[in-house]
């Protein structure tokens, strides 16, 4: 196993929804903040400067397509959709939200990044929603109703193998 590393804090909390929409591609967007570091203004989406809805131009000039999601923090964007191939996998796909250059989501040891508590949480909102929905239309109807999610202990894995 690769070493510990030291971790941020970390506390989530909705920042806003949105929908992008090109055509028959369509995915909800949730904005979130991550609140309680220090630069708040790298993590909280009213301290940054940059309007949320910048992102919806971002992800058409990127050319998202499909049916999914799209989790927004101030510093990471990260887009879920039901894979055309097997509609019952979930893709993912990163993008850093500052210039929306590409994320490489290869992790050490052979691992790939799916997400943070914020975005499993909704993830596990939208995935469900999917496999209850007889149609993509009844899909698009439900959002997540996620609130505040904060991990109450960012070094409890360090504090279990001793780093």
């Amino acid at each position: 196993m690769e070493p510990i590393k030291p971790c941020n804090t970390y506390a989530a909390r909705p920042a806003g929804v949105a929908t992008y929409e090109n055509g028959q591609h369509v995915f909800k967007v949730y904005y979130v903040d991550i609140y309680g570091r220090a630069e708040a203004e790298r993590y909280e989406w009213d301290l940054c400067g940059r309007p949320r809805d910048w992102v919806l131009g971002k992800l058409a000039e990127a050319g998202i397509e499909g049916i999914g999601f799209v989790v927004s923090f101030r510093h990471i964007t990260k887009v879920f959709r039901f894979a055309p191939s097997a509609e019952t996998v979930m893709h993912v796909r990163g993008f850093w939200t500052e210039d929306f250059s590409e994320v490489d989501l290869e992790r050490e040891e052979d691992y790939t990044e799916f997400a943070c508590y914020a975005e499993a949480v909704i993830a596990a909102d939208e995935y469900r929603f999917w496999a209850e929905a007889e149609s993509v239309p009844a899909y698009l109807q439900r959002r997540s109703d996620w609130t505040d999610a904060p991990v109450a202990d960012n070094a409890k894995l360090a504090c279990y193998f001793g780093a």
